[in-house]
C-alpha cells in the first residue's frame, strides 16, 4: 500500500522540485517570494494534478488481471495454502 502512496506523492512533487532546480540554474533566487507567487503555486499544484490523474488512469487501464479472468480465492489443498490467483 505504501508504493501507491509514495508513486503518487512522487508524481506530485515533480512539478515543484523541476521549478525549484529551474529557479537554481537560472539564479533568480529559490528561497525569494516573488519566485513563488501565488499564480507560479497554481500552475504547478494544476500540473501536478494532472500527472496524478494521468498515472492513475494509466495504472487503472494496463494494470490487473486480463480480460476475461476469474479469480479463484485463496484455498487450501492437502494441508498446504495456496493463495488466491486469477485464470
Amino acid at each position: 500500500m505504501i508504493r501507491p502512496i509514495l508513486t503518487e506523492l512522487a508524481l506530485f512533487l515533480t512539478p515543484f522540485v523541476l521549478y525549484a532546480a529551474f529557479l537554481l540554474a537560472t539564479r533568480r533566487g529559490l528561497i525569494h517570494p516573488d519566485s513563488w507567487r501565488l499564480p507560479v503555486l497554481g500552475w504547478l499544484t494544476l500540473a501536478a494534478l494532472a500527472l496524478m490523474i494521468a498515472s492513475l488512469v494509466v495504472m487503472a487501464e494496463f494494470s490487473g488481471a486480463p480480460p476475461n479472468s476469474n479469480y479463484v480465492p485463496a484455498h487450501m489443498e492437502n494441508g498446504r495454502f495456496v493463495p488466491g490467483t486469477t485464470r
